[in-house]
């Protein structure tokens, strides 16, 4: 597919002939390099906002009662881990130095925590949230020191990797998408309800179809009005909540060190360096992911910077009472539906998140929106990530050799946790931070069998060994 002058264009022909964007041509500013107008720069940042706030807030809302911290104190936390994913977001797409991807990454919070820091604070206050912070701090300045050595694990992700843990990485999180959907709180009475399931239905009909109406802009931003649609919508129906919006205070800055100065327990150390460990296996595979989708290959040194941009904001993040930070897959989703690749659009969302964890009472109007509708649209936006991985599959060359057997083997472990929760219950728990990530446990096994089979013991054909090397420029319409 020969590029053009014009990157709309472009973008358009990718979508309709189901290929990937092209890289920029000679002398022109890259796409992910461009700058939008300000009113498109807001509402396109604001649609990645709304995309991972609930992602946020979610750690924070687990882990603040299970220490013991009082409903007050748990919402503090959670407008510093806004405030911190701001930060870091920031470090990710502008960067300085060497830190940072500098592409579209969006990042926030780590589910791969949650469990492992309960375990650590379980029922100690205010001791507990101190030794979390304690060991989070270590855990990335170690990640922060290994990342250049990381980065060079890139060469053992080509397309039969990547494309194996970009699809479970959509798989993995659609289940987060049916959980919003029945109402987010499998307790509630209403859990599941087919008010709850009608919403989200409504709403992925409605963000279809304004997909498939509307153009331009606002075709671009369908995700943003699809869920204002289906807020509006949900309040007579009885499901939205302001009740946000009336406790929330004007300002409120998450004061540095708030519940303590860290303390640092070398348990909690381990336990959380395994976790750093996850994530920046899960950001290299996200890095890799997005720069397909953008047309800008992830190299070592994007990787290194993306890392570091990780690690760094992750050990900034504890001296405003935040937790570990990494790449956030559902906004890749985002780019990948949206067609929007500037890297300043996601700065611009975290300029937004700051300002959310600065002023609590700007963060309760999104988190008025009802989870069912979040839903609703979390399941095209996670479809989407889905759906680059086998896209990317499809220039892997799997008649070739066994990468049909690397990826069955792979996405059949990474599915393991999604189909069957409880599969690993008899282990011990500081295992279950890997075994329990379908992403961390497929990715290992597409990696190790991809070794075994392509680079030991025989060397491979050029031809597929120069796709392998390649992957964000290869032509899925050739490979057909």
């Amino acid at each position: 597919m020969a590029a053009t002058p014009r990157f709309r264009d472009d973008a358009d022909a990718a979508s309709d002939s189901g290929s990937l964007p092209d890289p920029a041509p000679a002398g022109r500013k890259h796409p992910v390099d461009e700058t939008l107008p300000p009113l498109k720069m807001f509402t396109s940042g604001l649609q990645h906002v709304a995309a991972m706030y609930a992602g946020v807030v979610a750690p924070p809302m687990i882990v603040g009662p299970a220490v013991g911290l009082t409903a007050k104190e748990t919402a503090f936390l959670m407008g510093a881990s806004l405030f911190t994913a701001g930060i870091a977001t920031l470090l990710q797409t502008l960067g300085f130095w060497r830190i940072g991807a500098r592409l579209p990454f969006v990042n926030g919070v780590s589910f791969a925590g949650v469990t492992p820091m309960v375990a650590i604070g379980k029922d100690r206050g205010h001791d507990g949230i101190a030794v979390i912070f304690g060991a989070i701090i270590v855990a990335s300045l170690l990640g922060f020191l290994l990342a250049p050595y990381f980065c060079k694990l890139v060469r053992f992700f080509p397309p039969v990797v990547t494309g194996t843990v970009i699809t479970l990485i959509g798989v993995s999180l659609l289940p987060v998408a049916f959980n919003w959907s029945q109402g987010g709180n499998a307790k509630a009475a209403d859990y599941g309800s087919t008010t709850n399931i009608t919403m989200a239905a409504v709403t992925l009909v409605i963000v279809l179809a304004l997909r498939k109406l509307l153009r331009g802009f606002l075709q671009q931003i369908a995700i943003l009005l699809g869920l204002i649609v289906g807020t509006l919508i949900a309040i007579p129906v009885g499901i939205t909540d302001f009740g946000a919006i009336k406790d929330a205070d004007l300002i409120g800055f998450p004061t540095p060190f708030h519940f303590g100065a860290p303390q640092f327990e070398i348990a909690a150390i381990v336990s959380m360096s395994i976790v750093m460990l996850v994530c920046m296996t899960e950001s290299t595979a996200d890095m890799l992911a997005l720069g397909r989708i953008v047309g800008r290959p992830a190299d070592e040194r994007t990787i290194e910077g993306g890392l570091r941009a990780d690690t760094l904001g992750s050990a900034i993040s504890p001296l405003f009472n935040g937790f570990m930070c990494s790449a956030f897959a559902q906004n890749i989703g985002l780019v990948a539906m949206t067609k929007v690749r500037s890297r300043f659009v996601v700065a611009a969302g975290g300029g937004i998140l700051i300002v959310l964890g600065l002023v609590p009472v700007a963060a309760s109007v999104i988190a008025i929106v009802p989870l069912p509708v979040l839903g609703g649209a979390g399941i095209v936006l996670f479809g989407s990530v889905a759906a680059s991985g086998i896209q990317t599959l499809a220039t892997a060359a799997l008649e070739k050799g066994e990468n049909a057997l690397i990826v069955a083997a792979a996405v059949g472990v990474g599915l393991i946790p999604i189909a069957a929760p409880e599969f690993y219950h008899a282990f011990p728990k500081d295992l279950l931070v890997v075994l329990d990530s379908g992403i961390s446990t497929g990715c290992v096994v597409a990696i190790v069998l991809n070794l075994a089979f392509n680079h030991l013991g025989r060397k491979p054909d050029p031809e597929p060994s120069e796709r392998e090397q390649s992957p964000a420029v290869a032509d899925p319409v050739a490979a057909h």
